[in-house]
């Protein structure tokens, strides 16, 4: 049995995640600030990953995957707090790596890419246009560097549109949900004519846990369907799914000059990776 050790295990992906890999029999040590919705079945481990602890592999129990999601204003892509933290997340989990950790996962975005047009795979080039975007490119670049001659199996897993758990997310259909609630009427919208790779919270778990735990591919692995659909049909199922009567004012807001017409993840990786399970 395998000991994987989830950062930000409170955070909107990570309690779907640690979900998952206890309900594949691992053992889970979640670390976080607090443990609210956590599944109890994990250890709970509150150690300051950020405190600067040479010795950070050891006193978090010499894990055997790391899966790395904690990071701070996730949904605010032009915090300060992203380029802030970032040496504190270089530093941690370069400590993890000389502690002796084998395989390491740390979430990527779509945002890491900044305007593209069709399919995103590893090779395409990246030119991040927020400072999320930006943070977490950087940290790639820099982990790809420090893990290129250590035993340490380094997997970069690039989501892309998440949707579900809308009572813990901050994304668009978190948004209708509390709109819907508070018995408005319409919501403002856009054209809603751009395409994304939308993929639900737990089948993106599934995904994650699933890439985290082999070692045959590593890199830059994209967590996705590889299925574009339009922000206006997805958004128009979700409605019909929730039986939501609030109605979309199209154009209400004009589409963001940096956002793609159509953008969408290669799944070829994780897909086979699936497929071996």
């Amino acid at each position: 049995m395998k000991k994987i050790l989830i950062t930000g295990a409170a955070g909107y992906i990570g309690r779907h995640v640690v979900k998952e890999a206890l309900n594949r029999g691992y053992a889970v040590v979640a670390s976080d600030f607090q443990f609210k919705g956590v599944d109890e079945r994990a250890e709970f481990c509150d150690f300051p990953l950020f405190g600067g602890a040479k010795d950070c592999y050891r006193q978090l129990g010499s894990p055997d995957v790391c899966i790395h999601l904690a990071w701070r204003d996730g949904f605010i892509h032009n915090s300060p707090a992203h380029m802030k933290d970032i040496s504190a997340h270089v530093r941690f989990l370069n400590d993890m790596i000389a502690g002796g950790l084998p395989m390491l996962t740390v979430m990527g975005t779509m945002h890491e890419i900044g305007y593209w047009e069709g399919a995103i795979d590893e090779n395409t080039p990246c030119n991040p246009l927020s400072q999320y975007g930006i943070a977490k490119n950087a940290l790639r670049q820099s982990l790809l560097l420090s893990t290129a001659n250590t035993p340490c199996h380094l997997h970069w897993l690039r989501a892309y549109y998440i949707t579900g758990d809308e009572d813990h997310g901050s994304s668009i259909f978190a948004k209708i949900t509390q709109a819907e609630q508070d018995g408005k009427k319409t919501f403002p919208f856009t054209s809603g004519k751009n395409q994304y790779d939308f993929i639900g919270v737990e089948e993106l778990a599934k995904m994650i846990v699933a890439a985290s735990t082999q070692t045959e591919l590593d890199g830059i692995i994209n967590v996705c369907t590889g299925k574009p659909m339009s922000l206006a049909d997805r958004v128009e199922q979700f409605l019909q799914e929730k039986h939501y009567r609030i109605k979309l004012d199209y154009g209400a807001f004009p589409d963001r000059p940096y956002d793609s017409p159509g953008v969408w993840g290669d799944p070829a990786k994780i897909n086979h990776i699936l497929g071996e399970l």
